[in-house]
């Protein structure tokens, strides 16, 4: 593949800005439908009266949705067109909404949520590239990633707040209705300040590619949820070797296909593979060690859901301005070295916290968390800027989708790796905690998860009770010290593989004036291609703090 030089573009001005605006709607909205719904499980319990693997799909089958068709959809709106795709993303999404909100049945609601995670994948590769489109200088695109980067982030930490604030005073299915007014305006707005872009010479869309897609990433990201939930089991290992065998045949398939939905040749560019290795790691970190600090909240200090939530925001809010910042250092040094210390700032934090004991002071945590995750935005937001920046235009909707899908993949494999690392320091600590006598069940339950010790524990009389609490706590907060110090390690690692591989490497100007300053060219030579598990669950679509409520059906050592 070849870096086609264009003709340089006039900056931005009111209208593009104005349209940045516009694309933020979804981008707030999807990355909400995260987290919105976990305080509304138990409401919409008592209702429709879900088994537990009902209630299992209503939560999951949003992402697995989402996860399995950004390729698609990605590949789809360069041939149709993004901003059609993005409205009629749109429309769906509100109408799946209102489908929601409305259910009269588990059956109905999880099929309502299957919708949401269609129109999620239509609307997330379609923002972004729509930036890629209309912002052509690459300061001002550093800038509008930068914000897309903040909303993303701001929308999972809001969403449990405002889910919260609705179900005090309406019915479950108001979270789904917030979704409404936003989609009406996107709408109104889309076709007046938005303009399409589609690529003219992409092709055919490639059917078989789409399913090849599909079959690998939604096996993959279920099987790597449930070891994660429930241990290495027959079920999810056989659905990790069906997604990985599918994914080889897509591979194959789009070297060999006369119209691919994915251009393998983008890997050749060591600032587009090395930004979605770059962003995998992040959301590992972010993933992996936030489900521990949910629980740590609620079930070690005591906190309920919703106060967990408010004091979750603060660390948002005090990472905002980090991604501009990061933006604005890459414009004046070598964007290897930010990341880089971008890396370097997440592992400080990860180390701050593996000192965290039960009794820890609230600013304690408050402020590792803010740490790690001011980290870990400046690198994320620098990776969506450098591999959208170095993607042809024409491909930008397939890029982005395969950016998002590395950053799913890498937070399913974080809770897994790093959930199954605090999970078993916590059963190994439990083993010798359990007071003699305890019935075999209740000792099961203790044993498996804090929760589980939580229960047993205020069934049992006086300090029997409190004891096996205080073993609890403590065992959990040992096995939360060990994700977060091998989070730490990892983070180290990525940041020496930053400096390595993208050092030399800028973007400057206008299109065209794209380049390196190190030993691979952007005009086609051939850089690192480490990043090639990428085309493996939120996109940018999780939070620097995943909000309280997280996953309750069953997350790591909790």
């Amino acid at each position: 593949m070849s870096f086609t030089t264009y003709t340089p573009q006039p900056p931005a001005g009111r209208r593009e800005w104005t349209a940045l605006g516009v694309l933020l709607l979804p981008c707030l909205l999807v990355s909400m439908d995260v987290s919105v719904l976990y305080f509304a499980v138990p409401f919409l319990t008592a209702e429709l009266e879900p088994s537990s693997v009902q209630q299992l799909w209503i939560l999951d089958v949003y992402g697995f949705v989402l996860a399995g068709l950004l390729i698609t959809m990605g590949s789809l709106g360069d041939r149709i067109g993004r901003r059609k795709l993005l409205l009629s993303g749109a429309l769906l999404f509100g109408l799946a909404s209102g489908l929601a909100a409305y259910a009269r049945s588990a059956e109905m609601l999880i099929a309502a949520r299957a919708l949401l995670g269609i129109g999620g994948a239509t609307l997330m590769p379609s923002t972004l590239a729509l930036i890629r489109n209309l912002f052509h200088d690459a300061k001002q695109r550093g800038k509008a990633v930068a914000i897309w980067s903040a909303a993303m982030m701001g929308g999972i930490a809001v969403g449990p707040v405002l889910s919260g604030a609705l179900l005090e005073h309406f019915w479950w299915g108001s979270v789904f209705l917030i979704n409404a007014p936003a989609m009406v305006l996107l709408l109104v707005c889309g076709p007046l300040l938005l303009p399409e872009f589609k690529n003219p010479a992409a092709g055919r869309f490639d059917l078989p590619g789409s399913v090849l897609s599909l079959l690998a990433m939604l096996p993959m990201v279920y099987g790597i949820k449930e070891i994660a939930r429930n241990g290495v089991a027959v079920l999810p290992v056989v659905a990790l070797v069906a997604g990985l065998l599918a994914a080889a045949a897509f591979v194959h398939r789009q070297r060999t296909a006369r119209h691919p939905m994915l251009d393998l040749e983008l890997f050749r560019h060591r600032g587009y593979s090395v930004s979605v290795l770059m962003n995998l790691l992040a959301m590992f970190a972010i993933v992996g060690c936030a489900v521990f600090f949910t629980q740590y909240l609620q079930s070690v200090r005591g906190m309920s859901p919703m106060e967990a939530a408010l004091w979750n925001l603060l660390p948002t809010l005090a990472v905002g301005g980090m991604a501009p910042a990061a933006t604005a250092l890459a414009q004046r040094m070598d964007r290897a070295y930010v990341i880089a210390m971008g890396f370097v700032i997440a592992a400080g934090g990860f180390v701050w916290l593996s000192w965290l004991e039960p009794g820890s002071a609230l600013w304690f945590v408050l402020v590792g968390s803010s740490v790690y995750a001011s980290g870990l935005v400046m690198v994320m937001s620098l990776g969506n800027e450098l591999a959208i920046g170095v993607a042809p235009p024409e491909r930008a909707g397939s890029a982005s989708a395969l950016l998002e899908s590395g950053t799913e993949l890498g937070g399913a494999l974080g809770m897994a790796i790093l959930g199954s690392i605090g999970s078993a320091i916590y059963r190994g600590h439990m083993d010798d905690a359990l007071p003699a006598g305890l019935p075999a069940g209740a000792a099961d339950a203790a044993r498996e998860t804090l929760a589980g010790a939580v229960a047993v524990a205020g069934e049992l009389p006086g300090r029997a009770g409190e004891a096996l609490l205080t073993a609890a706590r403590t065992a959990f907060t040992d096995g939360l010290q060990a994700a977060v110090l091998g989070a730490a390690g990892v983070m180290v690692c990525a940041a020496v593989l930053a400096v390595a591989l993208l050092r030399g490497l800028h973007t400057k100007g206008v299109e065209g004036e794209t380049g390196t300053t190190g030993a691979a060219g952007v005009t086609g030579a051939a850089g690192v291609t480490g990043a090639a598990d990428a085309a493996g669950v939120a996109g940018g679509r999780q939070a620097a703090v995943v909000p309280a409520g997280t996953d309750p059906a069953g997350t790591p050592a909790g």
